[in-house]
């Protein structure tokens, strides 16, 4: 069963954006409707996830301008109107992750627009067109939840739950979210071959505690940036006793039976699994972003390099971002010494 965490908030959730239904949708100005379609056909660039997002958003967008400036043509939509869409969402309570991404769905639209369209006879109306989401105020960040990485104590605590249910799936799944640190879409895409891999040696022909992974595409343009995992021993002995119990065979790792067929989980059983098992145990919200944070966290705390897992945990082009956003090691200690 299911239970929404309050605990550790540190602002109120924001209401949850309106679905724009299909109905209300057509109720959108033709024209607007054109132009939002002849981005998305040229949008090849974009991932699977990102146009799903994306289309929500603008038509989330679109459907205030339907409402709040009469329709007004893409073409005729100016700074100071888009300046007055962010503040309704600020005034809806929507986190900086939500408002970033709403901005940036219309940012690229009207990138679009400039870059495309402005140059194209059909779309003369967009010849001096330019995008009105540049050069606007810089937004602050804010967080919904403090985050709280997952202790080795919490996770054996995790793990022992699962023992206890005899849930084989669910232990390798956690021993690889926790140990790898790849995203969920990362992790659901590690395929069965990797049982067979053998461990990685060093220079000197020595065996090293893992294994290196296939291809996998994390985000990013173009299909996404090629990754291969290290899956230390720990994950790797679950992920060989799960595809020993599932007794059949598929391509991926992490599947479930669903209707007489096996089949890749979604993206939601990750959801789920964090909701439904992992936030109970611990008695805490606790996410698969939540899951990449510890994994980076746990490395850190054992003395690892912050460059070394940056590079080939966290897959970051930049220390720095691995070390605002994922090293959640407490500074107790070091505050603490200070006026000693």
């Amino acid at each position: 069963m299911s239970k929404d965490y309050d605990k550790h908030m540190l602002r109120e959730r924001a209401e949850r954006a309106p679905d724009i239904t299909d109905e209300m949708w057509s109720q959108v100005s033709e024209h607007n409707r054109m132009i939002v379609d002849e981005f998305f056909e040229s949008s090849s660039h974009l991932s699977k996830t990102s146009i799903s997002q994306y289309k929500s958003a603008l038509r989330i967008f679109f459907w205030w301008v339907h409402v709040k400036l009469k329709d007004k043509p893409m073409y005729n939509i100016k700074k100071r109107d888009f300046l007055k869409y962010v503040s309704h969402l600020k005034d809806k309570g929507f986190s900086s992750s939500g408002l970033k991404l709403k901005k940036s769905a219309v940012s690229s639209l009207c990138n679009f627009i400039e870059n495309v369209l402005s140059d194209d006879e059909e779309f003369k109306e967009y010849e001096k067109f330019r995008n009105f989401c540049r050069g606007l105020p810089a937004q602050s960040s804010n967080v919904v939840y403090e985050k709280i990485p997952m202790t080795r104590e919490e996770y054996d605590k995790v793990m022992e739950y699962l023992k206890e249910k005899e849930d084989y799936l669910g232990m390798a799944f956690h021993a690889t979210s926790f140990n790898v640190g790849g995203r969920r879409n990362e992790i659901r895409n590690l395929k069965s071959e990797i049982a067979t891999y053998e461990n990685e040696k060093d220079s000197e022909g020595n065996e090293l505690p893992f294994v290196l992974s296939h291809i996998v595409y994390g985000k990013g343009r173009d299909g996404g940036k090629p990754l291969k995992f290290m899956i230390n021993n720990e994950a790797m002995e679950y992920i060989r006793l799960w595809l020993e119990q599932r007794r059949y065979e598929n391509e991926y790792i992490f599947t479930v039976k669903y209707a007489g067929n096996n089949s890749q989980i979604g993206l939601s059983w990750a959801n789920n699994f964090c909701q439904n098992i992992v936030s109970i145990v611990l008695d805490r919200r606790f996410t698969m972003h939540n899951y990449k944070a510890s994994a980076i966290t746990h490395l850190l705390e054992q003395g690892v390099d912050m460059k070394a897992v940056s590079k080939y945990v966290a897959h970051h082009e930049n220390s720095a971002t691995t070390e605002k956003f994922y090293d959640l090691r407490s500074d107790e200690e070091e505050k603490n010494s200070i006026f000693k």
